[in-house]
């Protein structure tokens, strides 16, 4: 299992850790307008999945806006953003932001998606900053679980990787 650190402090992933060439697991979540979401909906479609520990943090805040600027130029690619943050502060960050198509994704409920992809962080109940792309025929082609929880993913790689998926 991957060794994680938030804010210099070991953390515990809890779930099923996911690699390269893994079928991506299916999930629920939900979206802004309080609406089950899975990773199903998106079928056909190279899917960038970005998870942040909460949304409204400047790395997390960077990390959004950042890959929905880059991928909103790749053909056939949705960037999806999930954190455990409830729905209503995502849709308010999104409008702070000028970012009213970005599509956020809640997993507060049940952390459907952490458990699948392994990275919830068992101390804070959070997700562990970390990048997933998963090809148009549901295959994980790219993973990144950041090290730090404070620390930037590495967004040319995953970009790339969404390219050529």
């Amino acid at each position: 299992m991957t060794q994680v650190t938030f804010k210099h402090n070991p953390v515990t992933l809890v779930g099923t850790e996911r690699k390269v060439g893994d079928k991506a697991p299916n999930f629920t979540v939900v979206n802004r307008d309080l609406e089950e979401v899975t990773l199903h909906d998106y079928d056909g479609k190279v899917r960038l999945i970005s998870v942040v520990p909460s949304i409204d943090t400047s790395v997390c805040s960077t990390q959004t806006r950042k890959f929905n600027e880059e991928a909103s130029n790749l053909d056939n690619t949705v960037v999806l953003t999930i954190s455990v943050d409830l729905p209503f502060a995502q849709k308010k960050w999104c409008a702070a932001e000028g970012l009213p198509n970005a599509i956020t994704l809640s997993d507060h409920r049940d952390l459907s998606f952490g458990e699948a992809y392994g990275v919830v962080m068992k101390e804070l109940r959070l997700l562990a900053r970390s990048v997933f792309v998963v090809n148009a025929a549901g295959e994980i082609v790219y993973t990144e679980v950041v090290p730090e929880g404070s620390d930037h993913p590495n967004y040319e790689a995953a970009i790339e990787a969404a390219k050529k998926a």
